[in-house]
């Protein structure tokens, strides 16, 4: 697997599979954790930040998220960012510090998210055909000897499953979790 192309490839493979794992960690499953809300788009200084770029996100418990803006000022704006993303949860502001406890999930709450999990993991593995689609075209045009073509095509293929394989094995685990009472 030492070939360049099959380096290149992998390279993107193992891209596709981190933003799948990043797009999982963005669904909650009941317990708290600071992914939950980094993302979210905040109006400071004039311009859109993160929120994990002007506050710092902490988990205190399991059931609760607690921001603390590095800039009080910016407080109104981030429970307004919060609300405005539409993730289900109401910030209570306390002082400098917004909490935002995290209300229990129904059971149709947590199926939803499932079928979310489920469809990020299909696009994970769309993305991660494409990229093998790719490589084959370019394996096609590069002129191999056939028996090196047929390998490189075979080492493609064991990526490919390897990495597909993995966003299952990362998806059951997500199930799991969000299915678990």
């Amino acid at each position: 697997m030492s070939h360049p192309i099959l380096m290149e490839m992998s390279a993107k493979m193992k891209k596709a599979l981190d933003h799948t794992l990043h797009e999982f960690a963005a669904i909650h499953t009941g317990k708290a954790t600071p992914a939950m809300v980094e993302g979210v788009m905040v109006e400071a200084y004039g311009s859109q930040m993160r929120l994990k770029e002007c506050a710092a996100i902490t988990t205190p418990d399991a059931r609760l998220i607690q921001i603390q803006p590095w800039d009080a000022s910016l407080t109104k704006a981030i429970e307004k960012a919060i609300q405005v993303a539409n993730l289900g949860f109401n910030p209570i502001v306390d002082g400098k510090v917004l909490r935002i406890p995290l209300p229990d999930m129904s059971r149709e709450r947590r199926l939803e998210f499932v079928k979310t999990a489920n469809r990020l993991a299909e696009e994970g593995r769309v993305h991660i055909r494409n990229v093998r689609h790719e490589t084959l075209d370019i394996v096609k045009k590069t002129k191999f000897p056939e028996d090196e073509t047929k390998r490189v095509e075979k080492d493609i293929q064991v990526a490919t499953d390897k990495a597909i394989k993995d966003i299952g094995n990362h998806l059951a685990a997500k199930e799991k979790e969000l299915l678990a009472v």
